[in-house]
């Protein structure tokens, strides 16, 4: 592991002593995909001036032709050697934001987004951290060389080898990402088969959000080394569990967990409690980001350990919201519904914009739900006013359309062409004709 740059010597000195010969600036569109143009290293100092160039017009969400001229803007801060690639004539990654072409931020850029709803926190006193919990599942790939459904193992939760067949891809994707400075706490085969988990350490939100792209880019390149194929895709077999990323959050002010009071008997403070207020509020609304492909609402489903009520509790599995039992420093809110597939600078602003108003305007939750919600009969869920996640996509487009919440928390920009994206992607799911109609149907009408 190298120590993080703080000046553009450090990085042009960290380059040569890591014989790096190209140089990866990456970038995230609207919708969390990895984007990065390579340059040699030759180009260090132009990069590191800010003066590489790119067609925004070839970037969903980004610029259209006649305004296409953008510039990368480097975190010298998270520079590092991509461990998956030779160590001989290296190659090396850093993070960038992207800039008009007159320097000023571009709205669209989903890291500058984030800072920006970060430094509304900051302006409050509030510093956001998150721990994401990632799950993936491994598949095997085709003659040529294309991704399967096809499982690995038939393993379960916890399960060791031999029954668990990812334990060295998961020590793999481990090597590589402590080599990049991620602190990792534990790693284990997941519920379904062929399903897994790593865990990293919590730090704040740009680093996690940071983190979690680099994390998901590392294992899909480790998995591929094995002839195998990663997904985070949220629900790739049906009748097993689904990938979900839990996010865990917190604030700190002043370098306190505020979310922490020990004067209370549940040591949880009012704050917090308004945090998780705003969340329930807002969370129909927010629902696109968090969970943004039709694929996301087959994973939301009752059977499957994923949240489908709106409901919170202080250690109920089946609520939307967990608070987990640790109290102090470790003291935080527990929201299920995220999964892998979403863009972690927009889903952590999105969050953190619902958990700010619901502080604001004194949002109190309502009252926990300790039992398991996903046996309590409809009447009773109606009687005490526990409503559902949306069902699919288009339910969650329609909240999210008319969020006065959201919309601030992702701009005009990034907020419009999302939510026009997203609706052109569940029309054409709309439009197609799945192998279960035709199984169902066909023979039968």
């Amino acid at each position: 592991m190298i120590e993080k740059p703080k000046t553009k010597e450090d990085v042009i000195n960290l380059a040569k002593a890591n014989d790096v010969k190209f140089i990866r600036l990456q970038f995230c569109d609207i919708h969390g995909a990895v984007k990065n143009m390579s340059v040699p290293v030759g180009q260090i100092e132009k990069i590191l001036d800010n003066g590489m160039m790119l067609d925004g017009s070839s970037i969903r969400g980004f610029r259209t032709i006649e305004t296409s001229d953008m510039y990368f803007f480097p975190d010298i801060s998270t520079f590092q050697i991509l461990p998956w690639r030779p160590q001989e004539d290296a190659v090396a990654r850093i993070i960038c934001d992207i800039h008009n072409a007159d320097g000023t931020p571009f709205e669209g850029c989903p890291r500058n987004n984030l800072k920006r709803v970060l430094k509304k926190a900051a302006d409050m006193g509030y510093t956001m951290n998150v721990g994401p919990e990632c799950e993936f599942f491994l598949f095997d790939t085709d003659d040529d060389g294309l991704p399967t459904t096809n499982i690995i193992d038939k393993g379960g939760y916890y399960d060791i080898e031999p029954t668990d067949q990812g334990a060295d891809v998961r020590r793999a994707v481990i090597e590589c990402i402590e080599e990049m400075g991620f602190e990792v706490e534990a790693s284990h085969h997941e519920v379904a088969p062929s399903q897994h988990e790593i865990d990293f350490k919590y730090a704040d939100a740009l680093t996690t959000a940071d983190n979690v792209v680099s994390f998901k880019w590392a294992t899909k390149a480790v998995a591929d080394s094995f002839g195998l194929y990663a997904t985070f895709m949220p629900k790739p077999l049906g009748g097993v569990n689904g990938n979900g990323m839990h996010c865990n959050m917190s604030l700190f002010k002043d370098g306190k967990n505020i979310f922490f009071d020990e004067s209370k008997e549940d040591g949880l403070s009012e704050t917090m409690k308004y945090y998780i207020g705003g969340v329930l509020k807002h969370v129909k609304e927010f629902a696109a980001v968090t969970n943004p492909i039709v694929n996301s609402y087959k994973r939301l489903v009752p059977g499957y350990e994923a949240p489908v009520y709106i409901a919170w509790s202080k250690m109920n599995r089946s609520a939307l919201i967990r608070v987990p039992a640790s109290r102090g420093m470790g003291t935080r809110v527990e929201l299920r519904c995220p999964d892998p597939s979403t863009n972690p600078y927009l889903c952590f602003a999105v969050m953190l914009e619902a958990g700010l108003d619901g502080i604001a305007n004194k949002i109190n939750p309502p009252a926990e739900v300790n039992e398991n919600i996903y046996n309590l009969e409809m009447q009773t869920l109606k009687d005490r006013d526990i409503n559902a996640l949306p069902g699919d996509l288009n339910e969650a487009i329609f909240h999210m359309a008319e969020s006065k919440i959201v919309r601030s928390a992702l701009g005009d920009h990034i907020f419009d062409h999302y939510v026009a994206t997203k609706h052109r992607e569940y029309q054409e799911y709309r439009a197609t004709v799945s192998k279960w109609e035709i199984d169902t149907y066909l023979a039968s009408y």
